[in-house]
């Protein structure tokens, strides 16, 4: 772990080691190349994402996708039009991919939403909590988090170059769109993040 820099307020290094790391969906999924859905950006972005979960230490939670079972609402509609994802919570697909599973000594926070914010990791990371936002997809469930996370206010920092996207493109339009919320969202770098700790 790094120290504090020079340059920071007393009040903002104390923000900085309050902060929690959120690590999005880094599962089978989304992020190995053998799935249909894995970002080809994902290893690019895992040695930050570990970087910065060294730095964090315990304050580190990792979300995971994973299929819900009411197929009477719009997740029917999904389903069918996604069928390979439509397998039991215990298939692989939706597993930590090995690089991801020793991130954090805290249970992964399991849901079967895209966004992962709301009254289950509130009560990890407390309300109005500063995180700091990592992982799989950009354009899927890390913006649906930090969406959630801002109304409910948080103070979210996303680590722009430790999220992986669906495509370049889809990722540079999730964090354009992710920009348009300051200051309850702030886009920021895994070094700039690292250099606060």
């Amino acid at each position: 772990m790094t120290g504090p820099s020079a340059s920071s307020a007393p009040h903002e290094e104390q923000a900085a080691d309050a902060a929690w790391l959120v690590v999005i969906d880094p599962q089978a999924i989304f992020a190995s190349p053998d799935s249909a859905w894995g970002s080809p950006f994902f290893a690019e972005a895992m040695p930050r994402i570990r970087e910065l979960a060294a730095a964090f230490g315990e304050r580190v939670l990792v979300t995971r996708w994973m299929p819900t079972a009411d197929r009477s609402t719009s997740w029917g509609d999904y389903f069918a039009a996604w069928p390979f994802a439509d397998q039991p919570p215990s298939d692989a697909l939706f597993a930590l991919v090995p690089e991801a599973a020793p991130l954090s000594p805290h249970p992964t926070l399991d849901l079967p939403t895209f966004g992962k914010w709301g009254s289950e990791i509130e009560a990890v990371v407390g309300r109005g909590a500063r995180v700091v936002l990592t992982g799989v997809s950009t354009d899927c469930c890390v913006i649906s988090t930090a969406l959630a996370a801002a109304d409910a206010g948080a103070h979210v920092t996303v680590a722009a170059d430790a999220c992986a996207g669906s495509t370049a493109e889809n990722h540079a339009a999730a964090v354009q769109v992710m920009g348009l919320y300051p200051p309850q969202i702030t886009i920021s770098d895994s070094a700039t993040v690292l250099a606060t700790r």
